[in-house]
């Protein structure tokens, strides 16, 4: 058995390392050509006149926007409460569950690497519920798993709805929509009906949801997905004449590729997709309405999480040096009353010694015994 670890390890070492080198360099090809993409369109584009068209969007769209994506990220507190429930943690209630949600995702997002930085943000918000570094890895990966249920489900029903969604895409006929859009909804359906009955992960000691849980699931994701993608749809010019199916088909191929790129909040990748996919004569003010977007669903909950979780941190901190402050001075109490006992334990020792060493010394001058020199016995 040794020998044959031996010789997987090295075997495995090099899969693993391939699949990182082919991630890097897939995330690397779908960056670059979008850089490519978004800069080709902006050239054509008066940025002034964009930022000009931004500013005169009427506050009601605004604010209606900002209302959308606060129903978004409040279902998106979901994705963790469903995970913790999952591995059996009842005991941590929602309002962790919603800390853990609200900031592990926009600070892994807006930073990039979502893979690494989620698990090491929520690491530091359940602390102090003692969850292990297995539990943290359930934790993000239930949560994927719902991201994508989500995602999946949604693109296949708006491609099923709307086939002519990638319309823009040259060589990319309906009929092709249709059959991914079916293979998409097969799949998850698929999914559901494996998981039902509910099975143990054999790389992960984590059960996984079973059917009922899976369909609570895919209806988080989708009314996250939902809920941004409105949010979008309330800020574009109704004279563009962008269909809601096709926004949001376009919306989560934006976002997936986002993800696959690993830039800082898909910057650059979910742009040119967006740009690509929705534009045609009003590029200004679809950049416009992106821009506003990009403000309220990736820079403001960026700010705010990273806020919390900074002013989380600095309270723990202060927590802590308070607690080695206490612990110091009641040692030190308790070390002062150690020396205060010694020193009437001291004194204690002193004074009967000087009793002993007088009453030693009290027949030397009055006791009248044989040993006693000029005694009336003697006389």
């Amino acid at each position: 058995m040794a020998v044959l670890n031996d010789d997987l390890t090295p075997h495995l070492s090099r899969r693993t390392w391939l699949r990182g080198l082919g991630g890097l360099a897939l995330s690397i090809s779908i960056a670059a050509i979008a850089v490519v993409v978004l800069m080709r369109a902006l050239k054509k584009l008066d940025v002034g006149h964009v930022v000009s068209i931004a500013q005169a969007t009427d506050h009601k769209l605004i604010v209606l926007a900002l209302a959308l994506i606060a129903l978004s990220y409040a279902s998106l507190t979901l994705y963790d409460l469903f995970a913790l429930r999952t591995i059996g943690r009842d005991d941590i209630p929602f309002r962790a569950a919603a800390v853990g949600s609200f900031t592990s995702y926009p600070i892994a997002h807006g930073i990039g690497v979502v893979a690494l930085i989620s698990p090491l943000v929520r690491y530091r918000i359940y602390a102090p519920y003692r969850l292990s570094a297995i539990d943290i890895a359930n934790i993000s990966f239930l949560t994927g798993v719902t991201f994508w249920l989500g995602n999946l489900t949604a693109l296949g029903l708006s491609l099923m709805i709307d086939p002519d969604a990638f319309g823009w895409v040259e060589y990319w006929p309906p009929t092709l929509n249709r059959l991914i859009a079916a293979a998409l909804l097969a799949g998850v359906l698929a999914f559901v009906v494996w998981s039902w009955p509910g099975r143990r992960s054999l790389r992960w000691p984590v059960r996984l949801p079973s059917g009922p849980a899976v369909l609570l699931q895919i209806l988080i994701g989708l009314f996250d997905l939902s809920t941004a993608a409105l949010a979008m749809y309330v800020l574009l010019p109704a004279e563009l004449g962008i269909d809601v199916m096709r926004l949001i088909a376009v919306f989560i191929a934006a976002t997936l590729l986002g993800f696959a790129s690993h830039a800082p909040a898909g910057i650059g990748v979910f742009d040119a997709t967006i740009l690509l996919g929705l534009g045609g004569n009003g590029q200004e003010k679809l950049l416009a309405a992106l821009l506003i977007f990009r403000i309220l669903y990736h820079l403001l909950p960026f700010v705010l999480s990273l806020a919390l979780f900074g002013m989380i941190e600095l309270c723990r901190s202060r927590r802590t040096v308070r607690g080695r402050s206490d612990r110091r001075v009641q040692f030190e109490s308790d070390h002062a009353g150690d020396d205060q006992r010694q020193a009437e334990q001291s004194h204690r020792i002193s004074r009967l010694a000087v009793d002993n060493h007088a009453d030693d010394d009290a027949p030397c001058g009055a006791d009248p015994g044989p040993y006693r020199v000029g005694g009336a016995k003697g006389q």
